[in-house]
């Protein structure tokens, strides 16, 4: 038998776990239906560029895939710069789920310029590409501010571009023409610069593809192809065509060489010439152990900050039921014994 303390206790206890399950579901119905009015952001945020500016700056980063503290710090050193816009250039999540781009928007939201997105293989995992769409609309799109245009494609299948979108290419690339700079951005690169293959080869699959695609930019004299999908930074040329890949928005880092593998932003200067600067952040010890370790880290901390209020509601939820079965089978134990 309990005692009256105990009981006082229970009864207590059920109150306040009551009340905290109805705050954290109400917290996340509103989560959710705060995001019911975001829709084609990219559209939304290319309105708020001033196109008509002749100098200006604007920033590139890619491969956040939900991170946290390495993209929350990006974001505020972004914030410092004096730039007209921001891309950043995929994988803006772990997987395509409706929850992850919610949590990445509510991130986002916190730049103080615009801030456009390209399309990257994990964007589109796990029915990824209707949730991308929902929220940021055309999967590939063209914008031009000044004497630069610029370019966005979709290559997250990581072997090529599909017939329409090549002829929406081309037609893009000789628009371009009528402008001094063109800047191209895919989230996978054409080709991987990296000399060890020993990892699995990050460059687009289609080799013969990405080499006829190259040969186009080469055509169109393209000023700088931005790319990421290697979580660390390159800059190099294809044939004539010049490249950065910028993979350190957050997500693990592929490698210990300090001279690639390093948390970064690039920052680009558009003028009487253009130059690329790269803007480093806080990167973990060149060490094995302690990337694993970090790594570890990054997800953990991405998965409880996500689904907190999903891990409350589950383990009051369980609470509830077992006080609930725990309450039935007393009654029917007393009653039993009172027959």
């Amino acid at each position: 038998m309990l005692s009256k303390v105990d009981k006082l206790l229970n009864k207590y206890l059920l109150i306040i776990s009551l009340i905290i399950l109805i705050v954290a579901a109400g917290i996340k119905i509103h989560y959710s239906l705060s995001f019911s009015n975001i829709n084609d952001w990219n559209y939304h945020q290319i309105q708020k560029i001033d196109e008509n500016v002749t100098n200006f700056s604007f920033v590139v980063f890619g491969d956040n895939k939900n991170s946290i503290s390495t993209f929350n710090s990006l974001i505020k050193k972004v914030n410092k710069e004096n730039i007209l816009f921001s891309i950043d250039d995929g994988d803006l999540v772990f997987d395509g789920s409706e929850e992850k781009y919610m949590f990445f928007i509510k991130q986002i939201k916190n730049f103080h310029e615009p801030l456009l997105t390209v399309v990257g293989n994990h964007d589109i995992a796990d029915d990824g590409r209707a949730n991308y769409y929902k929220f940021f609309g055309k999967f590939y799109y063209a914008f031009h501010v000044g004497k630069a245009y610029f370019i966005i494609l979709d290559d997250a299948n990581e072997r090529n571009l599909d017939p329409w979108q090549m002829e929406w290419l081309r037609e893009q690339l000789q628009k371009s023409l009528d402008y001094k700079y063109r800047f191209i951005f895919m989230h996978v690169p054409l080709f991987d610069p990296r000399e060890n293959f020993r990892t699995p080869y990050m460059g687009l699959k289609n080799r013969e593809f990405a080499e006829k695609l190259n040969e186009l930019f080469e055509k169109y004299n393209i000023t700088m192809v931005f790319a990421s999908h290697i979580h660390g930074y390159w800059r190099g040329m294809w044939g004539k065509t010049p490249y950065i890949i910028t993979g350190g928005a957050g997500a693990e880092l592929l490698g210990v060489d300090p001279n690639h593998y390093f948390y970064h932003y690039i920052k680009v200067d558009v003028g009487k010439n253009v130059t690329c600067e790269v803007k480093k952040l806080s990167t973990p010890p060149y060490d094995f152990l302690d990337r694993i370790i970090h790594d570890f880290g990054i997800y953990a901390y991405a998965f409880f900050a996500m689904h907190y209020l999903g891990i409350i509601i589950f383990i009051v939820s369980l609470y509830l039921s077992l006080y609930a079965i725990i309450f039935i089978r007393n009654k029917v134990s007393n009653r039993k014994n009172n027959v």
